[in-house]
C-alpha cells in the first residue's frame, strides 16, 4: 500500500517537473470555479425586441414594485400570477392595406380578443364617422380604401379614444417598455422581463396622446410587442388603479380569470345596446366580434329602422368577407314564422338572436353569406 503511494507521488512530481505551467493552470480554473456566475439582467432575458424597447431618456417615470404588485393584483389577483404565451404574443395587427379587411385587426384567438375586438370598433368608428363626414354617405366600400399610413393613424386613435375615456377626460397614461429594467425581482414577485421595464407617460391634452401613441405605434402593433399587454396596463394606469377597485364588485375581484387558452371579464354595462355611433361589440357563443352600420343616423331617426344593412366581423382570418345583413323591422314576426315552415323549435343563428335582442321581431337576410351558428 505505501509502495503504490510513493509511485502516484513519484509520477505526479514528474509531471509537474515536465508541465511547471500546468499547476497555475489548475489555479486558474479553480479560482474561475469559486467564482459566482455573473449576474444576469432582465435585459438579457427580455423577449421584446430591441427596435420596440424606448429610450430611458425620453422622460417617462419608471415604474415601482407597487405598481407592478397593483396591476398584478387587480388583473390575475396573485402577485405570483403572469399572462400566458397567447396573451404576451397578442397585438394590434391589421389585415392587409387597401383590401376586403383593410379596417380589421387580426384577433384569432385567446383572452386578449376581447381588447382587440373593443379596439376594433373605435377603429371603425374612427373610419366611418370621424376621419371623413359624419352623414350618412359613407359605405363599406369606403373601410376596404384603407392604406397603411391610415392603418396606423386609425389605431392611434382608437387607443387614445379609449385612455382619455379611461381618464375622466382629464389624463391619459400611456405604458412603453424602456431599454433598461427599472427593478430587480424579488421574493415578493415573479418575473415576467417587461413589466420590470416599463416607463409611464402621462398627458393632460388628448392630442397629445394620439401623437405620442402614433410615433410609437410600432410598439402596440409588431410581433413581440406585447402590445395588448402594454394597452391595457396603459388602461389601468390612466383610471388609476383606486378608482379601477371602486368599479369592481367586490374589493376582492379582478379583473382577468384565466384558463386554457381564454379569459374572462366583469359584466359590462346595460345601457351599451343604444351608443353613440352604430357600433357594437358582440358576445356571441363566448367569442367578442363587432357589429356595425354605416349609416349614423340608424341610431337617432326611427325612419332608418325600417329596413337597414348590418356589418359583422369577427376577427378571425377564416373570415373571407365582411358579412352583410339586411334587417327588416316592418315585417311581422309571423310572416316571418311563416316562412320558416312554423316550425316554433326551430333553430335560429345567434347573431340572428343577439340583433334581435335590439330589434326584436326583426327579419334577417344574410344575402348569400351562409348563417353560422
Amino acid at each position: 500500500m505505501s509502495d503504490r503511494r510513493l509511485d502516484y507521488i513519484e509520477l505526479l512530481w514528474q509531471e509537474v517537473s515536465s508541465n511547471p505551467h500546468r499547476l497555475l493552470d489548475v489555479e486558474k480554473e479553480e479560482e474561475q470555479e469559486e467564482a459566482p456566475p455573473p449576474r444576469r439582467t432582465l435585459q438579457a432575458l427580455c423577449s421584446i425586441p430591441r427596435r420596440l424597447a424606448i429610450s430611458a431618456g425620453l422622460g417617462g417615470t419608471p415604474v415601482t414594485p407597487q405598481l407592478i404588485e397593483s396591476l398584478r393584483r387587480i388583473l390575475l389577483g396573485g402577485n405570483f400570477r403572469v399572462f400566458d404565451y397567447e396573451w404576451r404574443k397578442a397585438v394590434f395587427h391589421f389585415r392587409e392595406p387597401n383590401s376586403e379587411f383593410a379596417y380589421a385587426l387580426k384577433a384569432d384567438g385567446g383572452g386578449a380578443r376581447a381588447i382587440q375586438m373593443v379596439v376594433q370598433a373605435r377603429i371603425i368608428k374612427h373610419l366611418l364617422f370621424t376621419r371623413q363626414s359624419t352623414s350618412d354617405g359613407q359605405t363599406l366600400h369606403s373601410l376596404t380604401e384603407v392604406g397603411r399610413r391610415e392603418q396606423d393613424r386609425a389605431l392611434a386613435a382608437a387607443l387614445s379614444d379609449s385612455l382619455w375615456l379611461a381618464g375622466q377626460e382629464a389624463s391619459a397614461t400611456v405604458t412603453l417598455v424602456t431599454e433598461d429594467y427599472c427593478i430587480t425581482s424579488h421574493l415578493d414577485n415573479k418575473l415576467d422581463t417587461f413589466t420590470e421595464r416599463l416607463q409611464l407617460f402621462t398627458f393632460s391634452e388628448k392630442d397629445a396622446i394620439t401623437n405620442f401613441i402614433l410615433d410609437h405605434i410600432q410598439c402596440f402593433q409588431e410581433e413581440g410587442s406585447h402590445g395588448v399587454i402594454l394597452f391595457l396596463y396603459s388602461l389601468i394606469c390612466s383610471r388609476t388603479i383606486e378608482r379601477l377597485r371602486q368599479d369592481l364588485d367586490s374589493p376582492t375581484s379582478y379583473l382577468l380569470h384565466l384558463s386554457p387558452g381564454s379569459s374572462a371579464c366583469r359584466q359590462v354595462g346595460s345601457m351599451l345596446k343604444t351608443p353613440r355611433f352604430p357600433v357594437w361589440v358582440c358576445s356571441i357563443n363566448s367569442s367578442c366580434s363587432v357589429l356595425f352600420s354605416a349609416t349614423r343616423s340608424l341610431l337617432s331617426d326611427w325612419r332608418a329602422e325600417h329596413l337597414f344593412q348590418l356589418y359583422y366581423y369577427c376577427g378571425q382570418s377564416s373570415q373571407t368577407a365582411t358579412a352583410r345583413l339586411t334587417v327588416d323591422t316592418h315585417s311581422h314576426h309571423c310572416e316571418a314564422s311563416s316562412r320558416d315552415g312554423g316550425d316554433p323549435e326551430k333553430r335560429f343563428p345567434s347573431l340572428e338572436m343577439t340583433i334581435r335582442t335590439k330589434w326584436d321581431g326583426a327579419v334577417i337576410a344574410w344575402n348569400g353569406t351562409s348563417p353560422f351558428y
